[in-house]
């Protein structure tokens, strides 16, 4: 029976008639959920990754547990971005950071004036958390930051910075490019911080 015809009134579909038996609601539904499975795994794989916060040191402007979406493919860090770096040397988990300076730039950071300047500039920084104290005092390993960025790697900071590890740090210290997994794109879970990553 074509779609367009209507059977008289009382008479029933014959067996194999059926517009929409189960059968090929099931069927679509499979089919569908397969497709959206599949591009899924290919966006993931190839364009960029899920991955989820530990930690406080990009506080206020991501929080522990957050789901953000990753950009991966074609990527390169620049000045300013938040990304996704895994150093195992460092720490086993990704950690999250923000892209303070970038091969071949200069770094400096003032701990008595709070400040960071990059290639003589002192760098407006509303998102971070509070003003940044001296941490040589609690951790040794931080130390002062006079230093030109080696070709190939990034100086990288938290937002939360009295309470994040990072390039300050000389077991982390500036970082190979290649261990950056991506630039953090937005958060999609909590939906309470959900968006764009500035």
């Amino acid at each position: 029976m074509a779609e367009d015809q209507v059977l008289p009134q009382g008479e029933e579909p014959q067996e194999g008639q059926e517009k929409g038996s189960w059968k090929t609601d099931l069927y679509f539904w499979v089919q569908t959920l397969t497709v959206i499975l599949v591009a899924l795994v290919l966006l993931s794989t190839l364009v960029g990754r899920l991955i989820g916060v530990q930690g406080s040191s990009m506080v206020p402007t991501l929080h522990q547990g957050d789901m953000l979406l990753l950009q991966s493919i074609g990527y390169k860090p620049a000045q300013g971005d938040v990304v996704v770096l895994r150093k195992s040397s460092f720490m086993a988990a990704p950690v999250v950071k923000r892209v303070i300076a970038t091969g071949g730039q200069h770094v400096v950071i003032d701990y008595d004036a709070g400040t960071v300047t990059v290639d003589g500039t002192e760098l407006d920084e509303p998102y971070i958390n509070e003003p940044m104290n001296d941490p040589r005092i609690s951790t040794p390993s931080m130390s002062n930051v006079d230093l030109t960025v080696p070709e190939g790697s990034i100086f990288v900071m938290g937002d939360n910075r009295n309470h994040s590890t990072d390039s300050r740090d000389v077991h982390l210290g500036t970082v190979d490019e290649r261990y950056v997994l991506g630039k953090v794109w937005c958060v999609l879970f909590p939906f309470s911080h959900f968006g764009g990553v500035e």
